[in-house]
């Protein structure tokens, strides 16, 4: 049975104390907070005593020149955008559904499984149901992440690194990435037999931002084979620029071997024969188990088990 006695009911919470605490978080002002909600700042100050007074912590440091939160606060905080994104989530779906859509689902993916899962299943899931809303983004696994916290996203299919919180999440795992050269077709080097890394030091490289999991394994990749990483080097994770400055140069990018396929495939770029064993860690299908998924959220869930069969030879089980 339900229990109806939960401590936000029997505090009545209400919702403008959760727009309140979200919007003193990006404000950092009270004052400013409270233009923001419409409303009066003594009608926002005793909003938020009645809050603190109800939970019994102070939720915010009252600065000279502002308000900081606590880490009650922050807490409280990181709830209340879960809360205000699900009841959002709700009244879209409602919207929806009086429309005739069929409702929407958020995904998340990394780039690799973005160009070669991603599409089929969303074809496959647009002929059954043509009015749901899908609505995609394509960023690395931290970025993704922190959308699904927030209930922005339903759906991921990225990396689990061990400093996500995996206490609420379901991960099913796909495949490990390999990565591989991409040069502009007619690129000097193609021309070459045998090449190894010693033949690419000297070359110009596009390479992902420092401090990402890849960079450190392709420089890693170099030095294990007694060899300074290459020095020159253009640090980006952007695409479209990859794909340009390959067109436009000599230059060398590290790429997802998927991605690689799809531009030599359309004759934007060429494969370098040379081993890459820099390889990224395995993705997965990433779910929340904390909330219930929508109707449209479990199509999308059901489309992309059966794209990746056909895709990676995967078998995942069915919810």
């Amino acid at each position: 049975m339900t229990n109806y006695t939960h401590w936000f009911i029997r505090a009545r919470l209400k919702t403008r104390q959760l727009l309140l605490l979200v919007a003193l978080a990006e404000e950092g002002n009270i004052h400013r907070a409270a233009q923001v909600l419409n409303m009066t700042q003594p009608a926002a100050s005793k909003l938020l005593k009645d809050l603190e007074d109800v939970l019994e912590v102070s939720l915010f440091e009252r600065l000279p020149r502002g308000m900081r939160p606590t880490w009650y606060g922050e807490t409280m905080i990181r709830h209340a955008r879960e809360a205000l994104a699900s009841l959002n989530q709700a009244h879209d779906e409602l919207v929806a559904l009086k429309a005739g859509s069929f409702g929407q689902v958020g995904i998340g993916a990394v780039t690799s499984p973005g160009l070669v899962l991603l599409p089929p299943a969303m074809a496959a899931v647009k002929r059954e149901q043509p009015n749901l809303r899908i609505s995609l983004d394509i960023e690395t696994s931290p970025v993704l992440f922190e959308r699904l916290e927030q209930g922005k996203l339903d759906i991921l299919v990225a990396r689990l690194f061990a400093e996500h919180d995996k206490s609420n999440l379901r991960y099913e795992a796909l495949v490990e990435e390999p990565v591989c050269a991409l040069v502009r077709p007619g690129h000097p080097l193609l021309g070459m037999t045998g090449l190894g890394l010693r033949d690419l030091v000297s070359a110009g490289w596009i390479v992902p931002p420092a401090g990402s999991v890849l960079r450190h394994r392709f420089d890693l990749m170099f030095q294990e084979e007694g060899l300074a990483p290459p020095l020159n080097v253009i640090e980006t994770a952007a695409l479209l620029f990859i794909t340009r400055m390959l067109q436009q140069s000599d230059m060398v990018a590290v790429l997802a071997t998927d991605v690689a396929r799809y531009y030599a495939a359309h004759g934007i770029g060429a494969v370098l024969p040379v081993d890459m064993p820099c390889h990224m860690d395995a993705f997965g299908l990433i779910s929340r188990t904390d909330r219930l998924p929508s109707p449209a959220a479990k199509v999308m869930m059901k489309a992309l088990k059966a794209q990746c069969l056909a895709v990676y030879g995967r078998r995942l089980e069915a919810d």
